[in-house]
C-alpha cells in the first residue's frame, strides 16, 4: 500500500512493464471493490453497504492540576516616600505540598500612598536616583558626569538618565518601585512594569467605577434615565420659564442637549439659580453646582449643552427658558439602582417662576444679553397681567378681607391644597399679580408634592393679604393648574387665609385638622 499511497514516479506507457502494471492495478481495484474492507456489512434488503460503528474508545482520564491556596494578605509597608505620592506594599506565602501547583496569581500587592505635599524645592523622586551615580565611573569607561533624568528612552520603568553636557544617556536599570512613569502620569512603576492606580487604590487592579461612580460595578448597579422633554409651545400661552425636571442627588454622566433659540436654566435645592434664572443670561464656560462641576456650551447657532461628571451632592431643577415653541430638551444621566425616577411637575423646587396669562400674545421683548460674573442682570419687561382664564383677580384695590373666626379656619382647611408655616424670604410684582418666595417650616396639610422653598402667587399687587419680608405666616392655599397645563403653580387668593404664626395658630390649625377628612393623594 505504500506503493500506492505514494508513487516514486510517473507510471511508464507500454511495453511489458507497463501492461504488468496496468494488470496489478486492476486486481487491486477488483479488490477493493468486493467490498473486503474491515468494518463494513452488506444489507440484503438495500443493496447498499452500512457502516457498523466501532465502540469508542475508553476516555482517557485527564491529569487536572491541583493548586496551592493562598494565605491571608499580611499588613501594608509604610510609604515609599516621605511626602507627596508613594506605594506600600503587602505579601502573602503559599503553602503547599510537593504535589501542589504554585499558588495563581501575584504575592505581592501594592496600592497607593498619598502623603502631605514636598515643600518647595524638593529633589523629585527619579531624579533623586539619578543623582546616586554622580561622579561615579560608568562601567566600560572611567569618565565620571553628573546625571538627570531622561524621558525619551522606550522602557519608562527603566533609570534612563542623561550625562550633564553631552547628548547619551545610560541605562542604570530599573527605577524603583513607586517611581511616577513619567512627568505628569498618574501611573507607577513597579518591578519594571507601569501600573495604572484602580478605583480601589491597588496598582493594577484594572478596578474601575461604573456610571454610577460605584468601584467595580457593573451596570446592573445603575439606572439609566433617558427622556425627550416637549413642553407646551409660547403660542398655547405660556412665555418664560418651565419646569424640565429633577435631576436627584447622586446623579453621574448628565447631559442635557437643547437646540432652539431657548434657553437652559438650572436651580439648586435651595432655590438658588446656578445658571440663567431670574431672566438673566449666563456666559458660557465651568460651572460648581451641587459637588460637581457643570461646563456649559452654547453654540453660535443656538445649540446648548450641559455636561456634569457628577456624582451630585444635592437635588438641581432643570427648567427651560422658552422664547420660541419648544422642539425638545433632552437629557440624560445615571442613578444608583434604587433612586425613584424623576417626573416633571409638582417636584420642582419653585412652581413655575414669571408666568404669564393664557391666550395673549407674547409681548414684543428686547434679546436677552448675557450678563458676566458679578455684572449686572439684564432684566426682561413685566409679563403681562394673567387672563381671566387664569383665574386672576384684576380691578382696583380695596380694604383686604381677612377671614376670621373657627368656621373660616375650618372651611379654609378643608378646602385648601396647602396649609403650612412659611417665612416670607422675598417679595416681587409680576405684572399684576405678587410673587412671594416662601421658606416652607411646618407644613401641615398638603395634597401634592411641598418642598422646603416654593413660590406663592397673589393674583393682586395690591398688598391683600398682607405679608412682610422676614415675617412666619400661617398660610392655606390652592394649587393652581390652567385648562393647557401650562401653569402649575400654589395660589394664594387675597381673601385667603394667611395670619401671623404664633403657637395658638398652631394649636387652632391642628384642631381644624380633625373637623375635615384627610386629604386623598390625587
Amino acid at each position: 500500500m505504500a506503493w500506492w499511497g505514494s508513487p516514486r514516479g510517473p507510471v511508464p506507457h507500454g511495453g511489458p512493464h507497463g501492461a504488468g502494471c496496468r494488470r496489478r492495478l486492476l486486481l487491486l481495484l477488483a479488490w477493493l471493490s468486493l467490498g473486503c474492507g474491515a468494518g463494513s456489512a452488506q444489507d440484503p434488503s438495500l443493496g447498499t453497504q452500512t457502516g457498523v460503528p466501532e465502540p469508542p474508545a475508553a476516555a482517557r482520564p485527564r491529569w487536572q492540576p491541583v493548586w496551592g491556596a493562598w494565605g491571608p494578605w499580611g499588613p501594608w509597608s509604610s510609604c515609599s516616600s516621605s511626602c507627596g505620592d508613594g506605594v506600600a506594599v503587602r505579601t502573602r506565602r503559599c503553602p503547599r505540598s510537593a504535589e501542589e501547583e504554585p499558588c495563581p496569581g501575584d504575592a505581592r500587592q501594592y496600592r497607593l500612598c498619598q502623603l502631605q505635599g514636598c515643600p518647595g524645592g524638593s529633589v523629585p523622586f527619579r531624579a533623586m536616583q539619578c543623582s546616586l551615580y554622580d561622579n561615579k565611573p560608568v562601567p566600560g569607561t572611567a569618565a565620571r558626569h553628573r546625571w538627570v533624568p531622561f524621558h525619551g528612552a522606550p522602557n519608562v520603568c527603566d533609570l534612563n538618565c542623561l550625562a550633564v553636557g553631552h547628548n547619551f544617556y545610560y541605562s542604570f536599570g530599573r527605577v524603583l518601585d513607586g517611581t511616577r512613569c513619567g512627568p505628569g502620569s498618574p501611573d507607577f512603576c513597579i518591578n519594571g512594569r507601569c501600573l495604572s492606580v484602580g478605583c480601589d487604590g491597588i496598582l493594577g487592579s484594572g478596578a474601575r467605577p461604573d456610571a454610577c461612580g460605584q468601584c467595580g460595578g457593573g451596570y446592573d448597579t445603575c439606572l439609566f434615565v433617558h427622556r425627550l422633554f416637549q413642553g407646551t409651545d409660547p403660542s398655547s400661552g405660556y412665555f418664560g420659564y418651565m419646569n424640565v425636571t429633577k435631576i436627584p442627588a447622586g446623579a453621574t454622566q448628565i447631559k442635557v442637549t437643547d437646540k432652539s433659540r431657548n434657553y437652559l436654566a438650572l436651580m439648586a435645592s435651595d432655590g438658588r439659580y446656578v445658571l440663567n434664572g431670574d431672566w438673566s443670561i449666563a456666559w458660557p464656560g465651568p460651572y460648581e453646582a451641587a459637588g460637581t462641576r457643570l461646563l456649559y456650551v452654547r453654540d453660535p447657532d443656538g445649540t446648548e449643552s450641559l455636561e456634569a461628571p457628577g456624582p451630585t451632592r444635592e437635588d438641581l431643577y432643570l427648567m427651560v427658558l422658552l422664547q420660541e415653541p419648544n422642539p425638545g430638551v433632552e437629557y440624560e444621566f445615571w442613578l444608583p439602582r434604587g433612586h425613584r425616577q424623576p417626573s416633571r411637575g409638582d417636584t420642582s423646587a419653585l412652581r413655575q417662576p414669571q408666568p404669564r396669562g393664557a391666550g395673549n400674545p407674547p409681548p414684543r421683548q428686547p434679546p436677552l444679553t448675557p450678563a458676566r460674573a458679578g455684572g449686572s442682570a439684564t432684566e426682561l419687561p413685566p409679563r403681562s397681567p394673567p387672563g381671566h382664564g387664569d383665574g386672576a383677580a384684576t380691578g382696583r384695590c380695596g380694604r383686604c378681607h381677612t377671614p376670621r373666626g373657627r368656621s373660616q379656619r375650618i372651611w379654609h382647611f378643608c378646602q385648601s391644597d396647602f396649609v403650612f408655616q412659611g417665612r416670607i424670604l422675598a417679595r416681587r410684582s409680576v405684572g399684576q399679580e405678587t410673587r412671594y418666595e416662601v421658606e416652607v417650616i411646618t407644613p401641615y396639610r398638603h395634597r401634592f408634592p411641598l418642598v422646603r422653598r416654593e413660590y406663592v402667587w397673589v393674583p393682586n399687587t395690591c398688598g391683600c393679604p398682607a405679608l412682610r419680608e422676614g415675617g412666619e405666616y400661617l398660610l392655606m392655599a390652592q394649587r393652581h393648574v390652567n385648562h393647557e397645563r401650562t401653569l402649575n403653580r400654589i395660589l394664594l387668593h387675597d381673601d385667603g387665609y394667611a395670619r401671623p404664626w404664633t403657637p395658638r395658630e398652631d394649636r387652632l390649625v391642628r384642631e381644624a385638622a380633625r373637623h375635615c377628612p384627610q386629604p386623598r393623594p390625587p
